[in-house]
């Protein structure tokens, strides 16, 4: 079986059709775990979380702490910031030396708002560097590597924003303990638990506020996987008990079936592939047994040639394209570069109270082997949306490698009625996108996004997020 059967989703975009994907120098982290799976070296049963008997966790000193990672300036940062920032580690594991790190820019009503943990894929993707640096933390790194620019549609406008690089050897997050990078979705949630109960001992005046997890991507897994544990160990800890109001997120990994079939169709009804290929595609290809896929279906996908493009915002120029064509979204597609050396800096580095015993800062790492991934967690969204959270799913229309149909289909397998009719909801007197009300689940699209929301329509992502804060849908005419 040629590398074609390793594929699809991501991996249609990434080995078949040599698109520009997720992660420096060529490095594709969800192609690597699509790989482990076909080859049966990962777990895909998803039960071990079920499973998982609670006890309570470590919890480590935290005296003085918050006020030794306060960030009192960030190298190149603009005047007229009118909010505090923190940034440095909590361990999890004092024996094995594993710590997380974290990045925290709260609200200027830091007091009265909501606290918001923000976590990118990969899996092993950055949430600081991509999330906050990216996307919609309050500042953007310019094109000299050096300065940073204010970001008026940074999410700490509404909420106080709370960044995790997980599972430890991401960003700056670590371990003592080389057998700790052989992690997987069980191990991650575990330690994201123990980062957060740590966390509010630091900052106890958030032990009591609404808690709320957004991020996108591959947190399709790590998100729902969280808040299952959240709510378990909420029922029988004698710690902390964590107020969790809800979760989102964008353009999410959640399920390989709908995954498959959602981006061969979003290719076809985008004008990437013939109507040929599509029909062979759908008629040979059996996605719901994918390891055993036929000779017939890798015969079509082995002609599947969409070109050079970034599957994340298929309309997107490439970074150092020569064609002068302007992104849709006016995104600038050099940004990873310039964090990359921006992060890379040794004063920014020294501001931040980064000790990783690490060469470098890397967008995605390399060095994680990931041992279970469930094939879906579509049970898991389904426990959680018969929880009482609130339970959003949003998707950039852009985005061909994780397509919004992706998450229709899956929507579709969670077999909810509808409440309130797919409608168009504005902001800024312009379509922002579509949604659609189920019972007990919220779905979103965002017009003209590709894979990272904030990065691509910033105004688009702001409003979203308000009115996921305010357990509400996007206003269906213009009210912002």
């Amino acid at each position: 079986m040629t590398k074609i059967a390793n594929l699809l989703s991501l991996s249609l975009l990434c080995l078949v059709a040599s698109v520009q994907c997720y992660g420096r120098n060529g490095f594709n982290p969800l192609e690597k775990l699509i790989k482990a799976q076909k080859s049966k070296r990962i777990s895909t049963s998803g039960d071990e979380l079920l499973n998982v008997e609670y006890s309570p966790v470590y919890v480590g000193p935290q005296d003085g702490l918050k006020e030794a990672d306060k960030v009192e300036l960030l190298p190149g940062q603009p005047d007229g910031a009118m909010f505090d920032q923190y940034s440095g580690y909590v361990t999890v594991d004092p024996v094995a030396g594993r710590a997380l790190f974290y990045y925290f820019a709260q609200s200027q009503n830091s007091s009265t708002q909501p606290l918001v943990l923000w976590l990118n894929g990969g899996p092993g993707c950055s949430s600081f560097g991509n999330g906050a640096m990216m996307e919609l933390g309050p500042f953007r790194v310019n094109s000299d590597g050096k300065t940073l620019s204010q970001n008026k549609y940074a999410w700490n406008n509404e909420a106080n924003m709370l960044f995790l690089e997980s599972p430890a050897g991401v960003g700056f997050s670590y371990s003592n303990t080389t057998s700790d990078y052989v992690t997987g979705d069980t191990k991650t949630a575990a330690d994201a638990y123990t980062f957060i109960i740590n966390w509010l001992e630091r900052f106890p005046e958030y032990q009591t506020r609404d808690f709320f997890i957004t991020g996108e991507s591959y947190a399709g897994h790590y998100i729902p996987q969280l808040a299952q544990l959240i709510l378990h160990n909420n029922k029988i800890t004698n710690q902390t008990v964590i107020n969790l109001k809800g979760i989102a997120i964008g353009n999410a990994y959640i399920d390989e079936e709908t995954q498959y079939a959602g981006s061969v169709d979003y290719f076809w009804s985008h004008a990437m592939v013939s109507d040929e290929i599509h029909e062979g595609i759908i008629l040979n290809c059996n996605f719901s047994a994918y390891a055993n896929i036929s000779d017939a279906c890798e015969s079509y996908l082995d002609q599947v040639n969409i070109g050079d493009i970034f599957g994340y915002d298929i309309y997107a120029p490439l970074c150092g394209s020569t064609s002068g064509s302007p992104s849709t979204s006016g995104f600038d597609p050099c940004t990873d570069d310039y964090i990359n050396t921006y992060l890379n800096t040794q004063n920014v580095q020294t501001s931040l109270h980064v000790n990783a015993p690490l060469n470098s800062w890397e967008s995605c790492s390399d060095k994680l082997e990931w041992t279970d991934s469930p094939a879906t967690v579509l049970p898991v969204i389904k426990e959680l949306m018969s929880s009482g959270i609130s339970v959003w799913l949003y998707s950039g229309d852009t985005d061909g490698v994780v397509p919004v149909t992706t998450t229709r289909y899956a929507i579709d397998h969670l077999q909810t009625s509808v409440k309130t009719q797919w409608y168009p909801w504005y902001t800024q007197a312009e379509v922002g996108g579509y949604a659609v009300g189920y019972e007990n689940l919220t779905f979103v699209t965002v017009r003209g996004s590709g894979h990272f929301v904030p990065s691509y329509q910033p105004s688009r992502a702001l409003a979203l997020f308000s009115s996921f804060l305010a357990g509400e849908l996007p206003p269906s005419n213009d009210e912002n």
